[in-house]
């Protein structure tokens, strides 16, 4: 039997007193700007949190959203320090012999500015003496110029450059797409609109930047000291790249995201490959083993800290065994013949976990992180051949509607199931009313009825941003994305390879079919040699290539590859051979479309 709120301990204060733990100062007013005046972090937008739950949000996610939305420097503990609540993760503070070390840097320059200068205002003037990347996503490197130019040693997993670059280079249109709706961008922050997003209240839109790091962290155990700070670190198996780590000297461990104030999403509904669930339970486990009885306090990239021994095993503990737990009882149940559905229906945690705040699916969720694991070791396809070769979306509902007798009846059964507080089903049928008929206002207007019931009641954050988002699309068209993942860093810290990369996924397959061409690369400054080759409509890359005649060679430094793929030309550049052939290429190539529909076919 799932537990109510009535079973939860709602009386147990003790997250607040942790959130509020070592508070010094806040931003105030806790807004941030570019520097020509845009807004890119308003944290004070969410004061209307203070006051009681709203019929219009989930009693569990409300409390959560409160101890997001608390903002300023805190005190973790002798010569520890997180700023918090000026962007979705947290900056940690380290003091050294002679300067401060910087631990995720949050995702904008600016607010990372902002937030290395409160911590100056109440601790000094102390000079950044190094950086560490703890994870391969933008919240944890992204404003990393706004505290350093460089020329500190900048720690990272290894791997990091990879899969921090992995993202924007191959579906970053259709991640950021999603991403709005995941994060709720353009909703207003109110009682009916975004309350954070579980993880932390939103991301900053501001400057993205990244410095390359100076030292990769590769195995389990390795020891670094920076500014006169030792530190020991586990190599997290359970993310792409990330990695833990102990500070001796202060008793201190740092958790990156392997351990949060919520149970975190193993497939983001924005999209990203499944994480093991397996893994992250064994990696928590090892982190028990090695940092656990070393440390009074555990910090994370998120959130607030834990602080006792005996407190920090107990987290760990239920952190790990909610992992093992939902990756074990898929697995159960699939091999028992349950498709990905059935068996988000059937998993629930034990009560134990669920009467942990912590576990709670604010950010992912049992549901989706189930589905998840499914689709890590089966895929799509749940083995019923009536699913194998379904018509798309929109022919589908064509035919679902008129087999229910046409639109008009479709609306009819929805309100029925409204009335019966069906909402999952009045959803189902009111997505291929207008799928089959965009023009149906009386189904566009009664789904964003439904989405703003189902957002008003979920627990989850993401989930709620996506119902909310999808009826603010159904009533005032496409909201145009606000983020980008683009930035000059990035695109400068490319491999040629992943320049080649995210050209060939640009290629308009049926357009290319029947052409040819060849275009040998020379890269002056970095001594590469590349051919692109066009082969029925695939565009093939190779490194060193053999001695043949390409249709045009073209000598030229990398700077002047990313500007002549952005549209500058080939001003500057040395071509020999036929110029048509880039020409022929450009000709072939696709542009993103950044804002597609979601809710309408």
């Amino acid at each position: 039997m799932r537990l109510g709120m009535a079973d939860l301990p709602l009386h147990d204060r003790g997250d607040f007193e942790d959130a509020d733990r070592g508070f010094i100062a806040k931003l105030s007013p806790a807004v941030i700007k570019t520097a020509d005046g845009r807004v890119i972090w308003d944290n004070d937008s969410y004061d209307f949190l203070h006051g009681d739950c709203p019929e219009t949000a989930h009693p569990s996610l409300w409390r959560q959203a409160q101890l997001c939305a608390r903002q300023g420097l805190y005190e973790v503990t002798d010569g520890v320090y997180q700023v918090r609540g000026l962007d979705l993760s947290n900056m940690t503070l380290v003091e050294g012999d002679t300067g401060v070390i910087v631990i995720d840097p949050l995702i904008s320059t600016e607010c990372a500015a902002a937030a290395l200068k409160l911590y100056r205002a109440h601790r000094g003037e102390r000079p950044v003496t190094g950086v560490i990347y703890t994870h391969s996503h933008a919240a944890h490197f992204g404003g990393v110029r706004g505290v350093t130019r460089g020329g500190v040693p900048i720690l990272a997993p290894a791997g990091f450059m990879e899969h921090a670059l992995s993202d924007g280079v191959c579906v970053g249109p259709a991640l950021i797409r999603r991403a709005v709706y995941m994060y709720g961008t353009a909703l207003p922050r109110s009682t009916e609109g975004q309350i954070g997003c579980g993880l932390g209240m939103t991301f900053s839109t501001g400057t993205l930047s990244i410095i390359p790091p100076t030292a990769d962290i590769s195995r389990t155990g390795q020891e670094e000291t920076v500014d006169g700070v030792r530190m020991v670190f586990q190599f997290a198996s359970d993310a792409p790249a990330e990695m833990t780590f102990l500070i001796p000297g202060r008793r201190a461990l740092c958790l990156a995201e392997s351990a949060t104030r919520n149970q975190r999403d193993l497939l983001p509904l924005r999209g990203a490959p499944v994480r093991d669930a397996r893994a992250w339970a064994r990696c928590l486990n090892e982190t028990i083993s090695l940092f656990a009885g070393r440390a009074d306090v555990a910090f994370a990239a998120h959130h607030w800290p834990t602080w006792g021994g005996g407190d920090i095993t107990r987290f760990l503990a239920q952190q790990r065994d909610m992992y093992a737990y939902l990756h074990d009882q898929t697995l159960r149940l699939l091999n028992k013949g349950l498709t990905a559905a059935e068996i988000a229906e059937a998993v629930q945690l034990p009560p134990a976990l669920e009467r942990a705040w912590h576990t709670h699916g604010y950010h992912g969720s049992v549901s989706h992180n189930v589905k998840a694991i499914y689709q890590r070791y089966l895929g799509w396809f749940d083995g019923n051949p009536a699913h194998l070769w379904e018509h798309p979306p929109k022919e589908s509902a064509i035919r679902y509607v008129e087999c229910l007798g046409g639109g008009s009846a479709v609306v009819a059964f929805a309100r029925r199931y409204m009335t019966e507080n069906d909402l999952r089903f009045a959803a189902q049928l009111l997505n291929h009313a207008v799928f089959a008929d965009e023009g149906n206002k009386e189904a566009r207007d009664l789904l964003a009825e439904v989405y703003t019931r189902l957002g008003h009641g979920a627990e989850n954050a993401t989930w709620r941003n996506f119902y909310l988002m999808g009826a603010l699309e159904l009533a005032d068209g496409i909201v145009t994305a606000t983020a980008d993942l683009a930035c000059r860093d990035l695109y400068a810290a490319l491999t040629v390879e992943k320049i080649f990369d995210s050209l060939a996924i640009r290629v308009d397959g049926p357009r290319a079919w029947h052409e040819r061409l060849a275009i040998d690369w020379h890269l002056t400054d970095l001594g590469e040699r590349h051919r692109t080759t066009l082969s029925n409509g695939a565009l093939i890359q190779e490194v060193n290539p053999p001695d043949e005649t390409a249709d045009l060679t073209l000598r030229l430094t990398k700077a002047q590859l990313l500007g002549l793929l952005s549209g500058n030309g080939v001003e500057g550049v040395a071509c020999e051979g036929d110029t048509s052939a880039l020409r022929r290429l450009v000709a072939v190539l696709d542009r993103p479309m950044p804002d597609f529909a979601i809710v309408t076919a």
